[in-house]
This record gives C-alpha cells, structure tokens and sequence, in this order.
C-alpha cells in the first residue's frame, strides 16, 4: 500500500470509527458517559491462555452511558467489533468488522458489568478469529457460564445473548451494517429452563418479571 492509498484508508477508518462513538452511540444511548475503558492484554494472555494475539484487539474496549430521562439503566456497550479492519475502503453493501457490538444494561453503576463486557467481547473476538476451532461467534439466545456469580453473592451465574428491545437491532456505518445483541444476566435455572422449553418461553419469563433487558443481580430466579 502506498502512503497516499494509506492516508487514505486511515481517513475514511478513523470518520466511521469516529461516526460510531461521537454520534450514532450517543443518538441511542445519551450524551453522558465515560470511558472508554480498553481491553488489557493480561486478559487475553492470563484469563484466555493465548501466547499470542493481535495488537488491535488492544484498541477494543467499552463505554458506560448515565441513565436518560427515557432509560434508568446504566449502559455498557463495547466499541471496535464493527470496525472494518481488513477492507480497502468503505462498502456499505458488506458487513463491518465482525458485525457485532454488544450492549450491557445494569441496575447499577459498577466496575463489575464493565469487566464482565470485555470479558464477553475478548470471548467473541476469539471465536470470530477462529482461536476455538469449530465453535462459531456468539449469537442469539447464547448461554455463556461465568463459572461464579456474576457479582459477589448475586444468583446469577451465566450471561445471556438477546435480541434488544429498547433500540434498533442494526445500525448502519460507512463501512456497513453491524447489529447490536442485548447482553443479560440469567441464574443456574434459567438456563437449565432455556433448554429444555426453548429460549423464547425464557425471554418471555424475563420480559414478564422485568429482568429483561436490564439485569438486577440481587434479583431471585424467576425458575
């Protein structure tokens, strides 16, 4: 690549980059927020056992949105997996990056829903770069095991993948579309019930109970 060509990927790569966090974020989620708050590598090293990985992942993190007079949750939302890294320019025909950005609601401002966020997120950057051969990226009505509570002395146990409900599944960039998955809490039993009577009869239960699509971690089962 030749150093106009390259001046001119950096451009259009850092304006959709810049698109996505400056303007269609705070659309949806409001103009109060902090962060961002980057992916470590002793995450990807320690926690995930890799000996090696890409350098960008480094440049992944998460923001944290104050509630809105239209929304009392606390919002976590990961930034980057969108990003159109391998493509020589922008094409909105195709989808950017991994096509996915994950949204995390809490009852609670807490440092514990911004780690489980990227933990979540260094999960899905692994599967989408092949590092869990035969396992694909994570998609709707996923359960992922935390293997503990999700907070100290909280039910629950595992995160759960969804459709969102409180803002459009896509979005649209330059360099393509990417779609939102709401991220939630569910407990031990709830994840058993999703499996033997379907995941729409468990999003049903959570919606009914109000723990959908926030998650409160001091709330009981709802199974």
């Amino acid at each position: 690549m030749d150093s106009k060509t390259e001046s001119d990927w950096q451009k259009w790569f850092e304006r959709v980059w810049e698109y996505r966090e400056e303007t269609l974020y705070p659309s949806l989620f409001g103009q109060k927020r902090k962060g961002i708050f980057p992916v470590q590598g002793e995450m990807l090293t320690g926690m995930f056992k890799q000996e090696a990985f890409d350098p960008r992942w480094l440049h992944y993190g998460v923001f944290e949105f104050e509630p809105t007079p239209s929304r009392s949750s606390w919002l976590y939302v990961t930034s980057a997996m969108s990003n159109d890294w391998e493509a020589e320019g922008p094409d909105p025909r195709t989808p950017s990056g991994m096509a996915c950005e994950f949204v995390f609601e809490t009852t609670q401002q807490s440092e514990w829903a911004i780690l489980r966020l990227l933990h979540l997120m260094v999960f899905q950057i692994l599967l989408c770069h092949g590092r869990y051969p035969g396992k694909p990226p994570l998609d709707d009505f996923d359960r992922i095991p935390l293997r503990g509570p999700i907070r100290p002395n909280s039910v629950l146990t595992y995160l759960w993948v969804g459709p969102p409900t409180g803002f459009p599944r896509q979005a649209e960039l330059e360099s393509g579309p990417f779609d939102f998955y709401q991220i939630v809490g569910i407990t031990e039993t709830e994840a058993a019930h999703a499996r033997t009577q379907g995941s729409e009869e468990l999003l049903k239960l959570l919606v009914e109970r109000g723990y959908f699509p926030v998650t409160d971690p001091d709330r009981s089962a709802v199974v």
